[in-house]
């Protein structure tokens, strides 16, 4: 009973603050980068700035402007795929902003080339944190990151203009801050319902078996 009390207690300590910004307008434009700005950022896409790889993209980390620290997302364009999954993610990302939420900083785009300038997250994936021996999460760090991660679902199924799947919600697409909130990331594969019949923008499913709701699993 002390335990459930006391995760009740956090919980709306938790929904209180940080202030919710869902209901922010969004930044009208996003300041475009070039090719030769984001490959000197990242000095030359350097191995040694990896952060991530994934079916679509890879993942360095960087610096622009001031000095301010970004995750660099550059898009495999061989994969036909990606082309795509870069226009989801910005047709997305440009309509919500929410604590939760990674948000876009910057992008860059041709047809030869796509990325996106991403915050940067200091502690890495949930996956990383979770299967880390260098890092341990305690039950109230476990039951915050879950009351994040619930919280920005919730938003984007019932509270956003249109609701959003995100269809690949994995530890890997959890991202934690550094004072260890949750940010959910990586809608390159993520399904909006519109019309009445909630019906998809795309119907095949793309994300990692194991983890999508078996309602989506299905194509249509």
């Amino acid at each position: 009973m002390v335990v459930v009390i006391l995760l009740i207690v956090n919980y709306q300590k938790r929904e209180n603050w940080p202030p919710n910004d869902a209901n922010m307008p969004p930044k009208a434009t996003w300041r475009r980068f070039s090719y030769l700005e984001v490959c000197r950022a990242t000095y030359g896409f350097n191995e040694n700035n990896l952060i991530g790889k994934g079916g679509f993209g890879t993942v360095y980390k960087s610096r622009i402007g001031d000095g301010m620290e970004v995750a660099v997302k550059v898009f495999h364009l061989q994969c036909g795929r990606a082309f795509k999954s870069f226009d989801i993610e910005c047709e997305i990302m440009k309509s919500i902003r929410y604590r939760n939420l990674v948000k876009i900083i910057s992008s860059c785009s041709n047809e030869e080339f796509k990325e996106l300038v991403l915050e940067h997250m200091p502690r890495g994936s949930l996956e990383k944190c979770l299967y880390s021996s260098n890092c341990i999460l305690d039950i109230f760090q476990r039951m915050n990151i879950m009351i994040d991660v619930a919280s920005v679902l919730e938003y984007l199924h019932f509270n956003f203009l249109v609701p959003v799947i995100h269809c690949d919600l994995k530890p890997s697409n959890v991202l934690l801050d550094d004072t260890m909130v949750a940010h959910l990331s990586d809608f390159g594969i993520a399904k909006l319902l519109i019309g009445e019949d909630q019906s998809m923008t795309q119907t095949q499913t793309l994300a990692t078996i194991g983890y999508i709701a078996p309602e989506y699993g299905r194509e249509g």
